[in-house]
C-alpha cells in the first residue's frame, strides 16, 4: 500500500513571523507587531504601544512581503503540493472596523495566491493566526466582546469572496485551544491567541471561558459563511494538541492523563458534533463561570460543522499526581518525559506520539485530518562550505513521517497532507528568535537584526524534495 498520489506535501507559515513590511501599503498594527524579541531564557515583552528602544522582530521578519516570489519558487523546486499561509487581518482592515478594506492588502495576497497557483501549489489559507488588529484590542477589548465576532466575519467574507475560485481550503483559526481556563497559560499566549494579557485579566476563569467560547462561535459561523460563498470550499480549524501519558499505571495518574490529553478537545467537539459540549458547560458551572448559549448560538453550532481538522503536533508530556525530584515542567503543563530526547528548547521528541494522536482524533471524530505543523527548532550552524548540514532535522522528520505513514496505511487514519513548520527560517512565535530555526531554507538573518536575508538550501531541502518525489515510499 502507498500514500494517495494526491497527498498534500508542503509547509506552513504565518504572516506575522515572516512577512515584515509592518507599516507598508496601508497595513495596520496587529498584536504581534507589538511583541519584542526574546529568547529561551528571556520571555518576549508585550508593549501595546511601540517603544523606540525595543526590537520588534515582526517588523522585518524575513521580508517575505517583498521576496515571496523567490521563496515560492524554491518551494516549487522542492515539489510542494500545498502551502498554508495566513492572511493578516490588519493588512485587510488596518483598524479591524474600517468602512472599506485596504485594496493594497487584498492585491498583495491575491498576487501571492496567483504565484502559488502558477507553480501548482495548493494555497491553504488561515484566516486568524495571531494577527488581531491592535485597534480591536484597544477599542473592543478583543474577543471578550461579541462585536469582535461580527468584525471577524466581515473580514472573512471580504477575503473569501475576493479569492473565490482560487482557494479551496480555508482554516478559521490556528491554535485557539490554548486558552482554556483550567490551563495556567502565560501572558504571551493569551496575547498571541486573543489579544488579552493574562496578567491583566480580572476574572481569569470567566474571561478565558468567554474568549474561548466567542472564538469557537466565530469559527462555526465562519464555516457556514465560507460554504455559502462557495459550496466547493473545504473549511477546517487547526488545533495544537499534546498527548499526555500517565507516569505510572496508578489509576489516579491514568485518569489525570486522560483529562490532560482531552482538555483542549472541547472546541473540536463543538465544531464537529454540532453543539457546544454539555460536559464543558458542567465544568464551567462548577467553576462559577456563567456562559450564555443562546438559541441563535445553538443553531450556529449545528450549521457550522468542520469539513476537516488541522493538527499541529510537536511534543508529548507526562501526567503525574505527585512531584518527584528532577521533574521538569512541560510547555503546556505536565512533566517532561524522561524517556524521550529533547530539543534545544526543551521540547520532547516523540514520533510515536503523532501516530497515537492521529488515531485518537480519527476514531473520535472520523473527519479527514491534515498535519498543519510539525518540525524541529534547532540552532543551525553554517558549514565551511556555506551549507547547513542538518542531519538531525532529517532524522526528526523521517521518524515522524514514518509514524504518520503507519497511521494512514496500517491504522486506516484519513490524513490527506503534511505541512511542515516552517519550511523557511522565520521568527519564532514563542521566543521571538531567529536562532530557533525550523526551515529547509536558511535565511541570513540574526537576532541582533543583522544579515543580508539571502536564502540558501540546507541538506534537508534536498531530502524533502526527494521524499515528495517518491511520495513517501522511501520513509523508514
Amino acid at each position: 500500500m502507498k500514500l494517495d498520489s494526491k497527498f498534500l506535501w508542503g509547509g506552513s507559515i504565518a504572516a506575522h513571523q515572516l512577512e515584515g513590511a509592518y507599516d507598508v501599503d496601508g497595513k495596520g498594527l496587529n498584536v504581534m507587531d507589538t511583541v519584542t524579541g526574546g529568547s529561551y531564557e528571556t520571555p518576549r515583552e508585550i508593549t501595546p504601544v511601540l517603544q523606540d528602544n525595543k526590537y520588534y522582530p515582526s517588523h522585518e521578519g524575513i521580508d517575505f512581503y517583498h521576496r515571496y516570489k523567490e521563496d515560492i519558487a524554491m518551494f516549487a523546486d522542492m515539489g510542494f503540493k500545498a502551502l498554508r499561509i495566513s492572511i493578516d487581518w490588519s493588512r485587510i482592515y488596518p483598524n479591524g472596523d474600517d468602512e472599506k478594506p485596504n485594496e493594497q492588502g487584498l492585491k498583495f495576497y491575491e498576487s501571492m495566491i496567483d504565484e502559488l497557483i502558477k507553480h501548482k501549489i495548493e494555497p491553504i489559507i488561515t484566516l486568524f493566526h495571531f494577527e488581531l488588529p491592535i485597534a480591536i484590542m484597544k477599542k473592543y477589548n478583543s474577543w471578550l466582546n461579541r462585536e469582535t465576532i461580527n468584525l471577524y466575519l466581515r473580514f472573512v467574507e471580504t477575503v473569501v469572496t475576493a479569492y473565490k475560485g482560487k482557494v479551496k481550503y480555508w482554516v478559521t483559526f490556528n491554535e485557539m485551544n490554548h486558552l482554556d481556563p483550567e490551563t495556567d497559560v502565560s501572558s504571551l499566549f493569551t496575547y498571541m491567541l486573543a489579544g488579552v494579557e493574562y496578567s491583566k485579566i480580572k476574572n481569569k476563569e470567566q474571561d478565558l471561558a468567554v474568549i474561548g467560547y466567542n472564538m469557537t462561535l466565530a469559527s462555526v459561523k465562519a464555516v457556514k459563511l465560507i460554504h455559502e460563498i462557495d459550496a466547493n470550499n473545504q473549511v477546517g480549524c487547526v488545533f495544537g494538541l499534546t498527548p499526555s501519558y500517565p507516569r505510572t499505571c496508578k489509576p489516579e495518574e491514568v485518569m489525570k492523563s486522560f483529562n490532560d490529553t482531552i482538555r483542549d478537545f472541547y472546541q473540536i467537539d463543538a465544531m464537529t458534533y454540532g453543539e457546544f459540549p454539555k460536559y464543558k458547560l458542567h465544568e464551567y458551572k462548577k467553576m462559577g463561570v456563567n456562559l450564555e448559549v443562546s438559541p441563535e448560538d445553538q443553531k450556529a453550532f449545528k450549521e457550522g460543522i468542520l469539513d476537516f481538522i488541522g493538527l499541529n503536533y510537536y511534543m508529548s508530556q507526562v501526567s503525574s499526581v505527585t512531584t518527584e525530584e528532577g521533574d521538569q515542567e512541560s510547555l503546556f503543563g505536565g512533566v517532561v518525559n524522561p524517556y524521550l530526547e529533547k530539543s534545544a528548547w526543551g521540547w520532547t521528541v516523540d514520533p510515536l506520539g503523532l501516530r497515537y494522536l492521529l488515531n485518537f482524533m480519527y476514531r473520535k471524530y472520523q473527519k479527514p485530518i491534515i498535519i498543519c505543523e510539525n518540525g524541529l527548532g534547532a540552532v543551525d550552524e553554517v558549514g565551511e562550505d556555506g551549507v547547513v548540514h542538518d542531519d538531525y532535522r532529517i532524522d526528526y522528520l523521517n521518524k515522524h513521517l514514518t509514524q504518520l505513514k503507519n497511521a494512514v496505511l496500517e491504522d486506516g487514519v484519513e490524513c490527506f497532507g503534511y505541512l511542515m513548520w516552517g519550511p523557511i527560517d522565520l521568527v519564532s512565535a514563542t521566543t521571538g528568535e531567529m536562532k530557533k530555526r525550523y526551515g529547509f531554507i536558511y535565511v541570513d538573518k540574526h537576532d541582533d537584526g543583522s544579515g543580508d536575508l539571502s536564502r540558501t538550501p540546507k541538506d534537508s531541502y534536498y531530502w524533502y524534495k526527494n521524499l515528495i518525489k517518491e511520495n513517501g515510499d522511501n520513509l523508514g
